[in-house]
């Protein structure tokens, strides 16, 4: 082991190496991207500019919307360029990077969900006392330990792998770089093999967690409004969690079957397939789901954007 040379790049061996499937896949990936950079943009713009959306719920929605921007673009930027190259590669230190920078940003995705299940329990559970307790300071303060406790997690692990020795294959079976696909190429066997065990259980912990504080939220949500006498009422009151609990299905369904298998060994077209789903599908759709679904800020986009000179100077 000792006598073999250190990778200092990757190869990313889960991308088609026919130029016609690649095309293929470089299309409607670019097409998503551009979709999920524009539709996000729009939405923190907009709740920046309209005062009507100054509230708490719109604050976190524009903030796991920046949220996006970053994460998506951690990952899919260099996806798009090695399905149009040849070696399809990365630097070690450049895999550093995008694994730190890929996990920080979704672990305070998945903290920011959590503080936004929260507070729709308030909201709803408890209207009275909302307002004084949900106050902007607080929104910000709670956005802050998300990033903080996200950007903070995954250090350790990520300082650790980097030290570890690759010296074997550096053909990594993955579209990016990611916790699992890098300790199999390391060559301390044994060590690495406890240390997957490890990681597995920590990201476990993480994700159930968060599963237990969502679902804890929108059970005293389910049982107020069970409580609520007219359709109507429990059907404004159920609307404004549906959103956030769309995405909250999206976003761990596909974390959770990548993250809760304890190192099942799935074939690499599964384990792209899962990968993509939280990378690129669950993206994609959170503009859908809190623009397209959401009166307000369809109403707020459309005033706008038919007045475009007095949205370029707010934005400015």
């Amino acid at each position: 082991m000792e006598n073999k040379n250190q990778s200092t790049e990757f190869i990313f061996s889960a991308f088609p190496h026919d130029w016609g499937d690649a095309i293929i896949c470089f299309v409607p990936l670019l097409f998503i991207y551009t979709f999920i950079i524009f539709g996000n943009l729009v939405i923190v713009l907009v709740v920046q500019i309209d005062a009507h959306l100054h509230t708490p719920m719109y604050f976190f929605i524009s903030s796991l919307s920046f949220l996006e921007l970053w994460y998506t673009t951690s990952t899919i930027p260099l996806m798009l360029s090695n399905l149009l190259s040849e070696k399809k590669s990365i630097s070690l230190n450049g895999c550093m990077v995008q694994l730190y920078f890929f996990h920080s940003t979704g672990i305070s995705e998945v903290c920011l969900l959590t503080v936004m299940a929260f507070d729709r329990y308030l909201a709803i559970c408890r209207p009275l006392h909302y307002p004084t307790i949900m106050t902007p300071r607080l929104c910000v303060q709670l956005t802050l330990v998300c990033c903080v406790c996200g950007f903070i997690t995954p250090l350790p692990e990520v300082v650790w792998i980097s030290t570890l020795p690759f010296c074997g294959s550096n053909h990594l079976e993955h579209v990016f770089c990611d916790f699992l696909p890098l300790l199999r190429l390391a060559c301390t066997d044994t060590w690495a093999i406890v240390m997957i065990q490890v990681v597995d259980v920590i990201h476990a912990v993480e994700i159930v967690t968060a599963v237990l504080l969502i679902l804890l939220s929108y059970a005293g949500i389910v049982a107020v409004i069970l409580r609520i006498r007219s359709a109507e009422g429990r059907r404004k009151a159920f609307s404004t969690c549906a959103s956030h609990l769309m995405v909250f299905v999206l976003f761990f369904g596909s974390v959770a079957l990548m993250y809760l298998r304890f190192s099942a060994t799935y074939s690499l077209f599964w384990d792209t397939v899962i990968a993509l789903a939280f990378t690129v599908l669950s993206p994609f759709f959170n503009p859908i789901i809190y623009s397209l679904r959401n009166k307000e800020i369809k109403e707020a986009v459309k005033k706008h954007v038919s007045q475009p000179r007095i949205f370029f100077c707010k934005t400015r």
